[in-house]
């Protein structure tokens, strides 16, 4: 890797794959971890016209170079600027200034036009938008001259636990969704049955309290549900042998699963406060399980350098209030839930859900989700990149006061964005043309790309421009030029975007009528999610105890969970069926005689499973099944 001392033109910073290893061992001198395909250009001074026709013909052969190397670029019909206002003025960059170790992908902007929140969040640090200067005056801002700083990251990252090698699937998922919980569910599954029964004043023949055991085995076998994926539920226990699943029939009859379903709660209704109480929470039907699940999910895991904050979708099917229509999500429309993830892993550490529209100015709205979800992060110098619902300037200046970097997309039209670099006034720019202009840590940044993009940053030096490889519809290769802070967050705006396609892998729960249900599914799968990512970083990528195959995906993970929520676990009509099959060889020695049922005729069991419509008044006592006195006795006991 070559580089030229300060004071000249600009430099140029290349990488192949002979100096990968030089790049690692040496990066204080470069402003990020370089990849391959990228070639870096640092523009740091610019000479007045008059100046370079004199010194044109002091260059050296090494600056010669690097001049031709920019003119190739200017003539290719790149053309950088940078800058506050028309007259542009270049100074030395500060070679202390360094980033390391953020990941590479794409992701794309989003915007949102309403939004709210789960509750009413207050910052306790300040007024929302006070900093210690004016940021609309057109003092605030200045050329992009001056050297940015940036701490070094001192937070402890990774899973937080004290599993052993031999912790198994369960063992991970106990981290982020405890027994507790669980117990939880059974508790007020058991009070809200009663409780509907007392309000239609009917007993439910059906319905028997449930306990701990068969409550695993109904969300392990949801969680089947989501990699074996049918049309209706109903159809796991269908008679016929290419559609019914054998592993559901044991576990519990189709309409136990249904119970359940009807039955399932996570609060006490005789004690939810009414609409218009001073205590009223619309998220009450859930607060158990945010209470619990959002610990475990911070706790858990040490936040890394890099995080995402950005909203994820819930694919719904009815009519919510809260329902959002995002038109650059794959979800279109669905429930909203804004999330702070990891740019590396896409781990989940915590969520604010979205509950109705809100009369606040976008901006007020992107500062309290964003300070709220950033609690507890103060002083650990983390990166927090941001789409352009969130970006704004008293936000990056207050999160630079709590010790957080910010890099993300704005919208011209918020408060402090400097009227310099509003398109009114830079005009129309080419492709790959950009200015900047700077107040301390903060730069903003104006480019044309596909289309014209704003933005901020607080982790970024002026003046540094990649030169990445774009390609046309016929194929042909071109020269992307891209500021610093668009890299940075085109590189690691993903950690949302990653949760989400792990998620969405494999979902969990079936559509119903009830919001919250779908709450609750959302957020076991983010616990499972969370689990696998804990699970594959404290295992280095090595599979657990007891698989045999090459690479432990998240399906294996999934399977393994549900098998070990299941268990041995067989309900009522699961006991009966095994002990047919075990005497099925002389149903009459072990009792099984055809006798008289009762004096009221039913439909014969064999016959139904035929598709037939067949009563009788006789059957088995033991199998508790009406059955006809031809063969239908001997055939349905094989």
């Amino acid at each position: 890797m070559a580089a030229s001392e300060k004071g000249e033109l600009f430099t140029i910073l290349e990488t192949n794959a002979e100096t990968e290893k030089d790049t690692e061992s040496n990066t204080e001198s470069f402003p990020l971890n370089l990849s391959a395909d990228v070639k870096w250009l640092e523009i740091p001074f610019r000479k007045r016209v008059w100046e370079e026709d004199e010194c044109e013909n002091e260059l050296t052969g090494e600056q010669a170079a690097a001049a031709a190397a920019a003119s190739g670029i200017r003539d290719s019909g790149c053309s950088i600027l940078l800058g506050a206002e028309s007259d542009f003025k270049y100074e030395d960059l500060d070679d202390s200034y360094s980033v390391n170790g953020c990941t590479e992908t794409t992701a794309n902007d989003s915007d949102i036009d309403f939004s709210d929140l789960e509750e009413e969040l207050t910052d306790l640090r300040g007024p929302i938008g006070e900093c210690d200067e004016d940021c609309t005056s057109k003092s605030f801002w200045g050329e992009p001259d001056q050297p940015i700083s940036i701490e070094d990251f001192t937070a402890s990252t990774g899973p937080r636990h004290a599993l052993g090698d031999e912790a198994d699937s369960r063992d991970y998922f106990r981290l982020l969704f405890p027994d507790m919980l669980f117990q939880h569910i059974v508790e007020h599954t058991n009070n809200y049955a009663l409780y509907r029964q007392r309000k239609s004043g009917k007993l439910d023949p059906h319905w028997r309290p449930t306990d701990l055991r068969e409550m695993q085995a109904y969300i392990g076998l949801n969680i089947l549900m989501g990699i074996n994926q049918l049309p209706d539920y109903g159809m796991y226990w269908a008679t016929d042998i290419f559609i019914g699943n054998a592993g559901f029939k044991k576990t519990m009859t189709a309409r136990r699963f249904e119970k359940l379903n009807q039955n399932i709660h996570l609060c006490d209704r005789d004690q939810e406060p009414a609409r218009g109480q001073p205590d009223y929470d619309g998220l009450y039907k859930i607060r158990p399980l945010l209470d619990v699940v959002q610990k475990t999910m911070w706790e858990a895991y040490g936040a890394n350098r890099c995080l995402t904050v950005d909203e994820g979708a819930i694919a719904v099917k009815g009519r919510f209030s809260a329902t959002q229509y995002m038109p650059s999500k794959p979800i279109k429309k669905g429930l909203k839930v804004w999330m702070l993830c990891d740019s590396k892993s896409g781990y989940c550490h915590r969520t604010n859900i979205y509950v109705g529209k809100s009369n606040e100015d976008s901006g007020i709205v992107g500062y309290r989700v964003v300070t709220s979800l950033v609690r507890g992060l103060e002083g650990k110098h983390h990166h927090v990149f941001l789409d352009s619902f969130f970006t704004s300037v008293p936000l990056v200046h207050k999160l630079l006061e709590l010790g957080l970097y910010v890099c993300g997309t704005t919208q011209q039209n918020r408060k402090g964005f400097p009227d310099a670099l509003k398109l009114k006034n830079v005009g129309k720019l080419a492709q790959g043309e950009f200015f900047q202009c700077q107040h301390g840590n903060i730069l903003a940044t104006v480019m044309r790309d596909t289309k014209v993009i704003s933005c901020l940053s607080s982790n970024a030096a002026p003046g540094i421009v990649g030169i990445s490889q774009g390609k046309q519809k016929d194929g042909t290769i071109y020269g992307v030029p891209r500021p610093l802070p668009l890299l940075l967050y085109q590189e690691n705006m993903r950690g949302v975007d990653l949760c989400d396609q792990l998620r969405e892998c494999y979902l969990v729960g079936r559509p119903c009528k009830k919001w919250w249900r779908y709450f609750l599914w959302f957020y076991l799968n983010i616990c499972i999610v969370n689990a696998f990512i804990i699970l594959r970083e404290s295992r280095k990528g090595n599979p657990p105890p007891g698989f045999s195959g090459k690479q432990f995906t998240q399906r294996h993970f999934r399977i393994r969970l549900a098998q070990l929520l299941i268990g041995d676990y067989q309900g009522t009509r699961g006991v009966e069926r095994a002990s047919r099959k075990r005497h099925s060889d002389s149903p009459v020695e072990y009792g099984h005689r055809l006798e008289r049922m009762s004096e009221r005729s039913r439909r014969c069991r064999n016959c139904t499973n035929k598709g037939l419509r067949h009563e009788s008044v006789f059957g088995c006592k033991i199998c508790n099944v009406h059955l006809c006195r031809g063969g239908c006795f001997a055939e349905f006991h094989k």
